[in-house]
């Protein structure tokens, strides 16, 4: 096995799978790159985040295994505590417990209430406590009222709690109170120097080290070795779903034109669209959708050879962050890229 590039890290399960049991050979192979960490998301149909979490810990050996992200309110806090404390035992200290805010258009319809900073913040407070072995008594906060929380006698273990952050109160909560931050994918240069700045910055006046908070680029990575239509899928498709999803945060957070998301929302194929762009779109359906996005937005990319890859991905590290995910892509997809980054090392 190759030497571990602490600083790199993939989303398992990457997109639509055809099968939850795809993680297997990915967590296999990822593993034997010699990549850090194996991110995995949560979808409600076939990736419940604690199914994937076990089977990725009983099939590998080394690389740490991150939940990036679930939700804190879908499960009763001790629940999400013991579940944490279980695979932390599990993979001999490899797994990283990471939650996120979620997608409020879909918490909305599904009746799941929306989350708030505050009660991110308690929930990493009373998670820790509960970790550390204490006993919770009579807790009043923004995740609830509960008169007793305790993992029971002899629970001590210190595992790494994970944000994924977007806005500038996230990114901050991140910084005083996570021990690792992800942010979001096709941040621009500017806006990835400015979340990292506000993590790190945020950690300095909670009296933390900010050496010791991870910040991790999320970075479509989307090397020329694919076919066409892959490469068009991750890059358009993916970013068209996140401007479905949630177009004004994206754009106001980087800046752009909001008129050019107006008209990507005008559009007929995209006003009628039903379901994700990513996973729903034909090809010539997204031919036409590429025409109504800059090819500014989606430059915030790795795309090229492996080599070009590479230069990007190390760009993504000169702006401050101290990991990279290569997003959207299996190990497989990655193979390439990694073998071009260890040669340039």
């Amino acid at each position: 096995m190759p030497d571990v590039n602490h600083e790199l890290g993939f989303y398992a399960l990457a997109g639509q799978p055809k099968s939850p049991r795809d993680l297997i050979e990915e967590l296999q192979q990822g593993e034997a790159m010699g990549l850090g960490t194996a991110f995995l998301s949560e979808r409600y149909n076939s990736k419940e985040i604690c199914t994937l979490s076990g089977a990725a810990g009983a099939v590998t050996d080394s690389i740490r295994i991150a939940t990036a992200a679930t939700n804190h309110n879908t499960r009763h806090p001790i629940v999400t505590a013991g579940y944490a404390l279980t695979m932390h035992g599990l993979t001999g200290g490899r797994f990283v417990l990471g939650i996120g805010r979620g997608i409020v258009p879909m918490q909305k319809a599904y009746g799941i209430p929306p989350i708030t900073t505050a009660q991110m913040e308690d929930f990493v407070g009373v998670t820790r406590r509960l970790l550390a072995g204490e006993a919770v008594m009579g807790h009043e906060g923004p995740i609830g009222s509960f008169p007793f929380l305790h993992l029971g006698p002899n629970v001590i273990d210190d595992i790494p709690m994970m944000l994924v952050a977007f806005g500038p109160n996230s990114l901050a909560l991140g910084g005083r109170a996570f021990d690792e931050v992800v942010l979001h994918t096709y941040f621009s240069d500017e806006t990835t120097e400015n979340a990292v700045k506000t993590v790190k910055r945020a950690a300095l006046e909670a009296g933390r080290n900010p050496d010791d908070v991870k910040v991790w680029s999320c970075f479509a990575t989307i090397g020329d070795h694919l076919s066409e239509e892959k490469q068009l899928m991750k890059s358009v498709g993916r970013l068209a779903t996140y401007l479905q999803g949630y177009g004004d945060l994206l754009v106001d957070t980087n800046g752009w034109d909001k008129s050019v998301l107006e008209r990507f929302r005008a559009d007929e194929l995209v006003s009628n669209f039903r379901g994700g762009i990513d996973t729903a779109a034909s090809q010539s359906e997204l031919e036409h959708i590429s025409t109504l996005i800059p090819d500014e937005w989606l430059s915030y990319s790795a795309t090229g050879s492996p080599d070009r890859c590479v230069d990007s991905i190390r760009h993504q590290l000169d702006l401050g962050c101290d990991g990279v995910i290569m997003h959207g892509a299996t190990p497989t997809e990655l193979e390439p890229i990694v073998s071009a980054y260890r040669k340039l090392a």
